[in-house]
């Protein structure tokens, strides 16, 4: 009976935190629908102007719900991998899902011999498509190597290793087809200007399924908070659930890194910032890091496209400037206070 009255305010503060980050989506995707080359014109004359209407539905607003897209499933990502590792800077490429997407990506831009930014849809089909490939490819060949999800130490070395070799397969990509030198600078530092209504209904089913799994199996991440031997003293099936979680990880980062390149920080900040707010078991936690990275990502990618107008800074350089220099704050806070991350 006293537990009630403990857990009341954490859910209301939850609900509060949710209630928030909807609204700022909602609040940051109205000005994402208006910032550009052209500001609040295309979205004042956009009823009697068709290219206005263009430019508002086929260029910002899918850009706008990507960027919202791509954040939500790295902050996902970001929560599940630090509740699985139990370690508080454990980010969502830590199983060399980045480094197999950028090798999937160098490899078709090689092939086919374009940009990401090329007209041709079987092109661009092409390369989000091996770029998946490559990070759904790169996570197995973690599993491999680390002999399943049992050894949490060994699944972390494995993806290490993965990552450093795939990312020298990719210089040597790049090396042999010096053209696509440039596109791949795109992709590594992130950009949702790839991002058009197929890609963000490819985000959103990607989201749906993950935030499913992840919620379901987040008794693991709870149980795995106190120790394995406690976790398995409860009676939890620990290795298929951390297979099922190993799963909707790789498929979220593996999908938004192939949709909008490689953007740091996201998945490793969200979690950061709702521990920072409100404490919750891993169900409540998943869904509102995933809200987190959705209004983070949307931030950058606003501010991204503001500072430099017409032109606009790449949104990964953007986020691994802010996030880094939170962390640092972060680090120095809790250093100051004698704590640990």
């Amino acid at each position: 009976m006293t537990a009630a009255p403990t857990h009341r305010p954490q859910g209301r503060r939850a609900a509060w935190c949710a209630a928030w980050l909807l609204l700022a989506s909602v609040v940051l995707a109205l000005c994402g629908a208006s910032v550009g080359s052209t500001g609040f014109d295309s979205v004042l004359h956009m009823q009697g102007d068709p290219v206005a209407w263009q430019i508002v539905w086929d260029i910002r607003l899918p850009r706008t719900l990507g960027a919202w897209l791509a954040g939500a499933l790295l902050g996902l990502s970001g929560a599940v991998a630090q509740g699985l590792f139990r370690n508080p800077l454990a980010d969502p490429y830590l199983l060399g899902s980045a480094s197999g997407a950028a090798l999937g990506g160098a490899v078709a831009m090689a092939l086919f011999g374009v940009s990401p930014v090329a007209a041709q849809g079987l092109a661009r089909i092409g390369i989000t498509g091996m770029a998946f490939l490559g990070a759904a490819g790169a996570v197995m060949l973690t599993l491999v190597l680390a002999r399943g999800v049992q050894h949490t130490l060994r699944l972390l070395l494995a993806g290490v290793i993965v990552g450093v070799v795939l990312g020298a397969l990719r210089d040597l990509v790049e090396l042999a087809s010096p053209d696509i030198l440039q596109a791949m600078q795109a992709f590594t530092l992130g950009s949702t200007a790839f991002a058009g209504w197929a890609a963000c209904a490819v985000m959103a089913g990607a989201l749906a399924l993950c935030t499913l799994v992840a919620w379901m199996l987040a008794r693991a991440l709870d149980g795995l908070t106190l120790g394995e031997s406690t976790a398995a003293s409860l009676g939890l099936p620990l290795a298929p659930m951390r297979a099922g979680l190993v799963a909707a990880m790789a498929l979220a980062t593996g999908t938004a890194v192939a949709q909008t390149g490689l953007i740091a920080f996201v998945g490793l900040a969200a979690p950061h910032l709702v521990r920072s707010i409100v404490r919750v078991t891993h169900e409540r936690h998943i869904v509102l890091a995933s809200l987190m990275g959705a209004v983070l990502l949307l931030a950058a990618d606003i501010l991204a496209r503001w500072v430099l107008a017409p032109q606009e800074l790449p949104v990964g350089v953007l986020t691994a400037a802010l996030g880094g220099s939170y962390l640092l704050w972060l680090m120095h806070r809790r250093t100051a206070r004698g704590t640990a991350l």
